[in-house]
C-alpha cells in the first residue's frame, strides 16, 4: 500500500503495521516519519530497536533475515531498521526482502521499517519492491518543491499556533522565509521552531521574521536550472549568487544547463524529424515534472536557439577553464549569468510559478 507522508499520522492511528518502507531523499521528512513510526512501536511494545545499514557489495543478509524473524532475547516485541542508503540491495538482498516481505503477514513480535532513497522507474518496478508494497505500508517522501515551500511554512506554523498576517503581507513573508531556507527543509524546519521560541502564539509581523531568520539556503545547480526554465530571471542571480558563496565548482553550474539544453535540443530534433513527442521524451529518458516542462516550453522554443545557447555553452566552458571569448565577461561567474538570463528570457510566460 503506497501512502504520501501526511497521510502516515492517520494510518499509525489506526494500528501498526508489521512492514513500513521510507522512500525519500529529505532527511528530515524521512526522520519525522521515523520517529512517527518509533512513537507508536513504544507505545505498542516494542521496546529493543536493532539498527542494519546496508551498503557495499560485501552484506551479510543472513543476519539481517535472522533479526526480521526471531524473537528477541530481551523484550516480547523489537523493531527492525533496515537501511539502504543506495537504494539498490543487490541479488541477495531483493531476496531477502522478498522474504521479509512475505513473512511479515501477521507478524506481531517484529516491526520491520526498510529505509530508502528515492528510487527511479527501474526500482519501483522490481519484484523486491513490489514486495515490499503489496505486503506493507511504503510512505512516499517528497520533496517540497519551491512553489509549496511558502505554503509548507504556512502549515509548520499553524502546527506551533503561530500565523502570517492575511494578505500581501503575509505572503511576502512566507516568501522571505523560503528565500531564505530554498533548498534546506531541515534547515527551514529549524528556523520555524525558532519563531516558536522567540515569539508567543499569534500573528507573525514581517518585521519579527525578518529579524528572527537567517540566510540558510543550500543551493543547488539542478534547481538553478529549473529557475532558468521557469523564467524567474531574479530567482536565477539570487541562486547563481549562492551557488558561488558556497564554493560550487562553476564547471558543475554549467555542466548542469548544458546538459538540459542538450537535452531540449535532441527532443526537439527527434520531432522535427517526426517521431511523437512522448516517445522522444522517453527515448531521452524525461519523465515526471521535468516531463511536464519539457512539453510547455517545447513548441515555444526553436532548434535555432537552442544551437544557439549550445554553441554559447562551449565559449562559457572555455571563459571557466580559462580561456578569454570576445564580447564576453571574463569572470566565470558573470560568464555563466550572461548565458543564462537570455535562456531564462525566453521562458518567461511559458510557465505560471506560484510565489
Amino acid at each position: 500500500m503506497l501512502i504520501p507522508s501526511p497521510q502516515l499520522s492517520a494510518q499509525l492511528t489506526k494500528g501498526l503495521r508489521p512492514l513500513y518502507t521510507l522512500m525519500g531523499d529529505e532527511p528530515l521528512l524521512q526522520q519525522e516519519a521515523l520517529d512517527a513510526i518509533r512513537v507508536k512501536a513504544r507505545q505498542d511494545g516494542y521496546t529493543e530497536r536493532q539498527v542494519f545499514t546496508v551498503s557495499g557489495a560485501h552484506v551479510d543478509w543472513s543476519a539481517v533475515l535472522a533479526a526480521g524473524q526471531s524473537m528477541s532475547l530481551f523484550a516480547e516485541r523489537q523493531m527492525v531498521e533496515i537501511r539502504i542508503p543506495s537504494g539498490k540491495p543487490g541479488k541477495e538482498g531483493a531476496a531477502a526482502l522478498q522474504q521479509l516481505a512475505a513473512s511479515s503477514a501477521g507478524q506481531t513480535e517484529v516491526l520491520t521499517v526498510v529505509v530508502l532513497p528515492r528510487l527511479d522507474s527501474t526500482g519501483t518496478k522490481s519484484a523486491w519492491f513490489a514486495a515490499l508494497d503489496q505486503h506493507g505500508v511504503v510512505v512516499r517522501l517528497d520533496s517540497v518543491e519551491r512553489a509549496q515551500l511558502p505554503g509548507w511554512i504556512a502549515q509548520r506554523l499553524q502546527a506551533q499556533n503561530q500565523r502570517v498576517p492575511a494578505g500581501e503581507e503575509g505572503q511576502r513573508a512566507l516568501a522571505f522565509v523560503a528565500d531564505r531556507v530554498e533548498g534546506n527543509l531541515l534547515a527551514a524546519h529549524q528556523e520555524i521552531q525558532k519563531l516558536g521560541l522567540l515569539y508567543p502564539p499569534g500573528e507573525l509581523l514581517f518585521d519579527q521574521i525578518e529579524s528572527a531568520v537567517l540566510n540558510v539556503a543550500r543551493y543547488d545547480p539542478f534547481k538553478w536550472v529549473e529557475a532558468i526554465m521557469e523564467g524567474r530571471p531574479d530567482r536565477v542571480i539570487r541562486m547563481l549568487d549562492g551557488l558561488q558563496a558556497e564554493g560550487t565548482a562553476a564547471v558543475m553550474v554549467h555542466w548542469a544547463l548544458a546538459e538540459e539544453l542538450r537535452a531540449l535540443w535532441r527532443v526537439q530534433s527527434s520531432v522535427a524529424a517526426g517521431k511523437p513527442l512522448p516517445m522522444a521524451l522517453r527515448e531521452q529518458r524525461v519523465w515526471g515534472p521535468r516531463e511536464k516542462r519539457f512539453e510547455r516550453l517545447l513548441p515555444r522554443i526553436t532548434l535555432s536557439q537552442l544551437e544557439t545557447w549550445l554553441m554559447q555553452a562551449h565559449q562559457v566552458d572555455g571563459i571557466i577553464k580559462g580561456l578569454r571569448q570576445p564580447t564576453w565577461p571574463h569572470d566565470p561567474w558573470e560568464a555563466l549569468l550572461a548565458w543564462a538570463l537570455p535562456v531564462c528570457k525566453a521562458c518567461q510566460g511559458h510557465t505560471r510559478v506560484k510565489q
